[in-house]
């Protein structure tokens, strides 16, 4: 007979685990359901499973899945998994029910996204659409789509909208990074140099995701315009950069791909960090991860040597870019690929003399070979913060955006497409493709559990 037993699960709705028992007495099953009806079964293989993809987040007063032990009865056993369960489901649904994994696993007892939508009130849809807004024209390409600037056809606002093609990430088993991004996205509000997501959505073939346009043009292209920066100008966007990346680190997320192209310049001059596919969610201080990810010119050694690594990856990439933005050049580049990683593992560091000795000293410090050794492997980010480098930086006014940028870019208005590649401008807008018809409405898939997005701000504009 099954076992049936109440678990807290999120918002306070009360969870139902039922342990299915086969007739052997040697299968545990567990159907779990929500006051509303809907359920999912899965083994306890499966549990076994989904505590090895989220390890990471979990407290370490959470026991592991318990394993079959000689002198251990069955029916002992299959108690102490039920109980394991219990906890383990109650601690996940209640504490990480934004997380992919989670979503993934127990699908509609907690997505509050695709189907049920934000609620914007009793009069309003719960989710936006692509007929929402105005396509503009073309501003970017990725590898699995486009972004496009559009308009809000009811708010007048502009964003950039990246929308991406379902198939393409499912053949490349990219879902993950996708939902990843989507949930680190999520949390960028709360942050002025992290571009923003105002909302996301799916329909059958396509993600979109509506973020900030940001219309001063990448690092990269100003850096290959004026070729090098003067060092008060690469100090205010290095320090803009590290104020970033230590939110993300406080999160327990590592960025992974810190590089000039994904670094754009708002209308005002300050710098915004943008695309987060290969950010790698819960890694605290001392945790490490070892997927071998990123842009070659600015790989840390250890992830050279494919060696497990820590956050302490962001802070070589900062110093990577701090001396490109300094010298025109990343600090070990070369055409060919192999002796760039080369030189990055084995040779020393060269620093013009005719920096300033604070500049040496941070850049050899960022760029140090051993990651143990390298500046923010003890304090993260309180380290680079109170390095003598950024002495003159009032960091309580950088985080309201008070310091005025040395460079501003020249723009006339909000949707100013000067900075803007004519390469992606050029491209045509097919709206059959981004607009579905009635036959392909919004539609919710297994794998993308949980996408749909609105910001809170956006439920309180009319």
């Amino acid at each position: 007979m099954p076992i049936l037993t109440e678990m807290n699960g999120m918002n306070g709705n009360k969870v139902l685990c039922r342990m299915l028992i086969s007739d052997d007495k040697k299968h545990l099953s567990f159907q779990i359901s929500n006051r509303d009806g809907s359920t999912v079964q899965r083994t306890f293989i499966d549990f076994e499973r989904l505590y090895d993809n989220v390890k990471t987040i979990l407290p370490q007063t959470l026991d592991k899945p318990p394993k079959k032990k000689l002198l251990l009865a069955e029916a002992k056993l299959a108690e102490k998994r039920k109980i394991w369960v219990e906890n383990f489901s109650t601690y996940l649904i209640g504490r990480h029910a934004d997380n992919y994994e989670v979503q993934s696993f127990f699908g509609p007892l907690i997505s509050n996204g695709d189907e049920d939508g934000v609620n914007l009130g009793p009069s309003e849809r719960k989710s936006m659409r692509p007929d929402d807004f105005d396509f503009v024209k073309t501003i970017g390409k990725g590898t699995f789509g486009r972004v496009f600037l559009v308009r809000h056809r009811a708010t007048r606002q502009v964003y950039a909208m990246k929308v991406l093609g379902k198939e393409h990430i499912k053949m490349r088993n990219e879902v993950k990074h996708v939902m990843a991004e989507r949930n680190v996205l999520k949390s960028n509000i709360n942050h002025p140099f992290l571009v923003s997501l105002h909302y996301s959505f799916q329909t059958k073939d396509k993600l979109y995701f509506v973020l900030d346009f940001l219309n001063g043009g990448e690092l990269f292209t100003h850096l290959q315009r004026e070729k090098n920066f003067t060092e008060p100008r690469a100090r205010f966007y290095a320090a803009e950069i590290a104020s970033a990346l230590g939110y993300l680190h406080q999160n327990n997320i590592i960025y992974r791909d810190l590089k000039p192209e994904n670094l754009l310049l708002d209308r005002y001059g300050h710098v915004v960090l943008t695309d987060f596919g290969l950010c790698k969610e819960g890694i605290k201080l001392k945790d490490k991860t070892d997927t071998f990810c990123g842009t070659p010119e600015y790989l840390a050694p250890e992830v050279i040597l494919k060696k497990p690594y820590d956050r302490t990856v962001d802070w070589w990439c900062l110093g990577s870019v701090l001396y490109e933005m300094l010298f025109g050049l990343p600090p070990f580049y070369s055409k060919n690929q192999n002796e760039m990683y080369e030189r990055i593992v084995h040779q020393p560091l060269v620093i013009s003399s005719m920096a300033s000795a604070a500049s040496r000293d941070i850049l050899s410090q960022l760029l140090q070979k051993n990651s143990a050794e390298r500046l923010g492997s003890r304090l993260d980010f309180e380290e680079i913060r109170d390095h003598a480098f950024f002495l003159s930086i009032n960091w309580e006014k950088l985080l309201r955006r008070e310091i005025k940028p040395q460079y501003v870019p020249k723009l006339k208005n909000d949707i100013d497409d000067t900075y803007i590649s004519d390469e992606f401008k050029r491209q045509p807008i097919n709206p059959g493709s981004l607009v579905p018809g009635p036959n392909n409405a919004l539609n919710v898939d297994k794998d993308f559990v949980g996408f749909t997005f609105v910001q809170p701000s956006a439920l309180e504009v009319k």
